[in-house]
């Protein structure tokens, strides 16, 4: 099944392909393969790849750059876009071209297209489970080292979206950062002062402390591990210009069955990123 559209590169996503291929293949191949030094250098080769299980494909600009930096002597001919929705055994792509490049390349690639195809496989589980329920699911940093960009690009295949990239782009203050500053208000103020223009979030453990952040007026308020009465308190008090932010071991199976929320919430799982499961893919060379 194909999806409409798959999202646009971000820049710091398109920005990041080529380094991260580049260290890929620097620990991968490092000063030769001397495997595929066996075979000869002008030999040609076909090879099919496919999935094994269901999957929402995801990872096409890495694969592809793969090969482009092992020599570009490998067309890859794909039969499916990032964002669809694939059956087990369905054929995602098609490469012919030098043989040594395209053995050099395969196990990189497929390390790209199976790690992301598997976190926009659990996030379009995520984005399924919240359709219709004013939720939209946020992912965290808690990334692989490396693969930052990559796998926030994931999350928006699967249809989820991204918190912020890093620390650099919008204030997170959480437990330890109120208590080296000082309180919710004092952190809050130092960070108007600091960067005026950027993303304020706050994180709060108890209503008393959501009612100090909303008197500070941050942009967005994040409700840690709230048990259901405190959530319908905060819902009612925290006005509508703040943004709500639910987080603390909120479960795939408990979005299923969460109903629809009364006012525009958030949620943001580290689950997406960092639980990821590789897809079982397969590519079989024919000489």
């Amino acid at each position: 099944m194909k999806r409409s559209d798959s999202p646009a590169l971000p820049a710091y996503v398109r920005d990041s392909i080529a380094p991260s291929v580049r260290a890929a293949l620097t620990e991968d191949v490092a000063d030769g393969d001397i495997t595929a030094g066996l075979i000869p250098a002008d030999r040609q080769a076909r090879a099919t790849l496919i999935t094994r299980e269901p999957c929402v494909l995801c990872g096409r600009p890495w694969a592809e750059e793969v090969f482009r930096q092992l020599g570009g002597h490998v067309s890859l001919n794909w039969q499916a876009d990032d964002g669809d929705a694939l059956a087990a055994d369905q054929v995602i792509c098609e490469l012919e071209g030098n043989a040594r490049e395209l053995l050099t390349g395969e196990r990189n690639a497929m390390n790209f297209l199976q790690t992301l195809s598997g976190v926009a496989t659990l996030a379009r589980d995520y984005a399924d489970a919240v359709a219709g329920k004013q939720i939209t699911i946020l992912d965290t940093r808690k990334t692989l080292p490396g693969l930052r960009a990559a796998q926030k690009y994931a999350v928006l295949t699967g249809g989820c979206h991204n918190h912020r990239i890093g620390l650099f782009d919008a204030f997170l203050i959480k437990e330890n950062h109120i208590s080296a500053c000082g309180g919710i208000s004092a952190a809050i103020t130092r960070a108007r002062e600091l960067a005026p223009g950027k993303p304020l979030i706050v994180e709060v453990e108890t209503l008393e402390e959501l009612d100090e952040a909303i008197a500070a007026g941050p942009d967005q308020i994040m409700l840690d591990n709230f048990d259901d009465a405190s959530r319908q308190a905060a819902y009612e008090r925290a006005p509508a210009h703040i943004a709500l932010e639910l987080s603390g071991n909120i479960s795939l199976d408990m979005l299923r069955v969460m109903p629809a929320q009364p006012r525009p919430v958030l949620v943001s799982s580290g689950a997406l990123t960092k639980h990821v499961q590789a897809v079982d893919l397969s590519l079989r060379v024919m000489a």
